[in-house]
C-alpha cells in the first residue's frame, strides 16, 4: 500500500531502500523534458544534491518563468489543492515546498508502476 512520505528526506531514503531511486531520477528528467524545461539529472546524483538542484530550478521558474512553471505542475500532475494550501509569502520556502510536492508526485508514479508491474 502506498503511503506518502512526510518530507523529501524520507522520500529519497525510501526510494533508495526499494532500489527505485534511479527510476525516480529518470521520471523527473522525463517530465521536465515533456514540459520543455530541460533538466538532466545524472543517475549518479546524490539525494541531497537532487533536492538542492530541484529547489533552485523551481525557485528560478517561479521568479522568471511563471507560465512554464504552471505548465510543469500540470504535466507532472501536482495536486492543485495542495498547491493552493501553500503560503506564497516567502519564495524560497514556497519553492522548497513545491519541490517536495513534485518529488512526492513523481515518487507516487514510480512506486505504482513498480508495484503493479
Amino acid at each position: 500500500m502506498f503511503v506518502a512520505p512526510k518530507n523529501a528526506d524520507s522520500l529519497l531514503v525510501e526510494a533508495q531502500s526499494k532500489a527505485l531511486y534511479l527510476k525516480l531520477i529518470e521520471q523527473i528528467n522525463k517530465d521536465f523534458n515533456l514540459a520543455n524545461e530541460g533538466i538532466d539529472f545524472p543517475l549518479s546524483i546524490s539525494p541531497d544534491e537532487i533536492k538542492i538542484q530541484l529547489h533552485e530550478k523551481i525557485y528560478r521558474m517561479i521568479q522568471y518563468k511563471f507560465a512554464e512553471y504552471l505548465n510543469l505542475l500540470y504535466i507532472i500532475d501536482v495536486s492543485e489543492s495542495e498547491i493552493k494550501k501553500l503560503d506564497g509569502s516567502d519564495l524560497v520556502i514556497l519553492a522548497e515546498q513545491v519541490s517536495f510536492l513534485i518529488l512526492k508526485r513523481e515518487w507516487q508514479k514510480v512506486w505504482f508502476r513498480n508495484y503493479y508491474k
